[in-house]
């Protein structure tokens, strides 16, 4: 895809955000802050257009929790259609993490994340979705 420049006039204090964008993300200029903003205002407008939209549910819960394995595997199953792959690690002793990469209708990415991380014993979760093209 060919680039194209073109000139962008801001308000003093707003370059100055944008610089510090650009610091704290670490991008290696405006234009690549820019380029992300872009796409994430993208992501926005598809999840909150009910687009279908890829993303990851993140989960730590404590696995000696009783039934905590049996519910969230039967709330798994009741969304299969939406489950590419779930990942399961063992942080320690107590604590797992799963990775559960999904791929649907925002609105329904939603209601799995939130029937997951809404489990007795879940103890962070959280719902990143991402534009699928």
């Amino acid at each position: 895809m060919a680039l194209k420049r073109f000139g962008v006039s801001l308000e003093e204090n707003l370059l100055c955000e944008l610089d510090e964008l650009v610091t704290n993300q670490k991008f290696p200029n405006r234009s690549q802050a820019i380029r992300f903003l872009i796409s994430k205002e993208k992501v926005t407008e598809k999840w909150n257009g009910n687009e279908e939209v890829a993303g990851a549910i993140v989960l730590v819960y404590d696995h000696h929790k009783k039934d905590l394995q049996t519910k969230s595997t039967d709330i798994q199953h009741d969304f299969h259609d939406l489950i590419l792959s779930v990942q399961h690690v063992h942080l320690d002793h107590n604590n797992c993490l799963e990775t559960i990469a999904v791929k649907g209708k925002s609105s329904q990415l939603k209601l799995l994340s939130d029937q997951l991380i809404a489990l007795k014993g879940i103890k962070h979760g959280k719902l990143v979705m991402s534009a699928c093209s």
